[in-house]
Protein backbone atom coordinates (compact mmCIF):
# COMPACT_ATOMS: atom_id res chain seq x y z
CA UNK A 1 0.00 0.00 0.00
CA UNK A 2 1.55 3.32 -1.02
CA UNK A 3 0.73 6.55 0.80
CA UNK A 4 -1.96 8.80 -0.58
CA UNK A 5 -1.54 12.55 -0.76
CA UNK A 6 -4.03 14.84 0.98
CA UNK A 7 -3.51 18.43 2.10
CA UNK A 8 -4.99 19.66 5.38
CA UNK A 9 -6.32 23.13 6.23
CA UNK A 10 -6.37 23.84 9.96
CA UNK A 11 -7.84 26.95 11.57
CA UNK A 12 -5.63 28.19 14.40
CA UNK A 13 -7.55 28.13 17.71
CA UNK A 14 -10.27 25.77 16.40
CA UNK A 15 -10.92 22.08 16.78
CA UNK A 16 -9.78 20.03 13.78
CA UNK A 17 -10.96 16.53 12.88
CA UNK A 18 -10.79 14.33 9.80
CA UNK A 19 -12.56 10.98 9.53
CA UNK A 20 -11.28 8.51 6.95
CA UNK A 21 -12.37 5.20 5.50
CA UNK A 22 -9.33 3.12 4.55
CA UNK A 23 -9.51 1.04 1.39
CA UNK A 24 -6.93 -1.26 -0.14
CA UNK A 25 -7.28 -2.34 -3.77
CA UNK A 26 -10.81 -0.87 -3.80
CA UNK A 27 -12.05 -2.83 -0.77
CA UNK A 28 -12.49 -1.61 2.79
CA UNK A 29 -9.46 -2.56 4.88
CA UNK A 30 -10.22 -4.26 8.18
CA UNK A 31 -8.26 -2.29 10.78
CA UNK A 32 -8.53 -4.91 13.54
CA UNK A 33 -5.19 -5.02 15.33
CA UNK A 34 -4.07 -1.68 13.89
CA UNK A 35 -3.43 1.63 15.59
CA UNK A 36 -2.73 4.97 13.96
CA UNK A 37 -0.30 7.82 14.61
CA UNK A 38 0.29 11.19 12.95
CA UNK A 39 2.63 14.11 13.46
CA UNK A 40 3.07 17.53 11.92
CA UNK A 41 6.43 19.33 11.49
CA UNK A 42 7.60 22.62 9.97
CA UNK A 43 9.79 20.73 7.47
CA UNK A 44 9.98 17.05 6.62
CA UNK A 45 13.38 16.82 8.30
CA UNK A 46 12.69 19.03 11.35
CA UNK A 47 13.54 17.41 14.67
CA UNK A 48 10.87 19.33 16.58
CA UNK A 49 7.22 18.35 16.31
CA UNK A 50 4.66 21.12 15.72
CA UNK A 51 1.73 18.88 16.72
CA UNK A 52 0.82 15.28 17.47
CA UNK A 53 -2.62 14.29 16.22
CA UNK A 54 -4.92 12.20 18.37
CA UNK A 55 -5.69 9.13 16.23
CA UNK A 56 -8.54 6.69 16.87
CA UNK A 57 -9.66 3.61 14.96
CA UNK A 58 -13.43 4.12 15.18
CA UNK A 59 -14.80 0.95 13.55
CA UNK A 60 -12.13 -1.60 12.56
CA UNK A 61 -14.46 -3.70 10.38
CA UNK A 62 -15.65 -0.60 8.49
CA UNK A 63 -12.06 0.65 8.08
CA UNK A 64 -12.80 4.01 9.70
CA UNK A 65 -10.41 6.13 11.72
CA UNK A 66 -10.27 9.73 12.90
CA UNK A 67 -7.39 12.15 13.39
CA UNK A 68 -7.90 15.29 15.42
CA UNK A 69 -6.35 18.28 17.14
CA UNK A 70 -8.11 20.18 19.91
CA UNK A 71 -8.40 23.96 19.90
CA UNK A 72 -5.88 24.27 22.73
CA UNK A 73 -3.34 22.51 20.48
CA UNK A 74 -4.09 24.47 17.31
CA UNK A 75 -3.95 27.83 19.10
CA UNK A 76 -0.33 27.08 20.00
CA UNK A 77 0.73 26.37 16.40
CA UNK A 78 2.07 29.43 14.55
CA UNK A 79 0.26 30.13 11.28
CA UNK A 80 2.07 28.78 8.23
CA UNK A 81 2.87 25.75 6.14
CA UNK A 82 3.70 22.38 7.72
CA UNK A 83 4.07 18.75 6.65
CA UNK A 84 2.36 15.73 8.15
CA UNK A 85 1.94 12.03 7.66
CA UNK A 86 -0.43 9.42 9.03
CA UNK A 87 0.70 5.86 9.70
CA UNK A 88 -1.09 2.63 10.49
CA UNK A 89 0.85 0.17 12.63
CA UNK A 90 0.58 -3.11 14.47
CA UNK A 91 2.41 -3.96 17.65
CA UNK A 92 1.79 -7.71 18.03
CA UNK A 93 4.15 -10.28 16.52
CA UNK A 94 6.29 -8.72 13.81
CA UNK A 95 5.45 -4.99 13.87
CA UNK A 96 4.17 -3.57 10.59
CA UNK A 97 4.05 0.11 9.69
CA UNK A 98 2.22 1.59 6.68
CA UNK A 99 2.28 5.25 5.75
CA UNK A 100 -1.35 5.88 4.86
CA UNK A 101 -1.41 9.61 4.02
CA UNK A 102 1.05 12.44 3.63
CA UNK A 103 0.84 16.05 2.62
CA UNK A 104 0.98 19.67 3.58
CA UNK A 105 -0.93 21.20 6.47
CA UNK A 106 -1.73 24.90 6.27
CA UNK A 107 -2.54 26.60 9.56
CA UNK A 108 -4.50 29.83 9.03
CA UNK A 109 -4.06 32.73 11.46
CA UNK A 110 -6.72 33.16 14.12
CA UNK A 111 -8.09 36.69 14.46
CA UNK A 112 -10.56 36.32 17.34
CA UNK A 113 -8.68 35.48 20.54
Amino acid sequence: MSAGSYNLFIDQGSDFALQLTVKEDGSIKNLSGYSARAQMRSTKTASSIAAVFSCTVIDPAAGTLKIQLGNTVTEGIPAGLYYYDLELYTSGGTPLVYRLLEGQATVSQEVTR
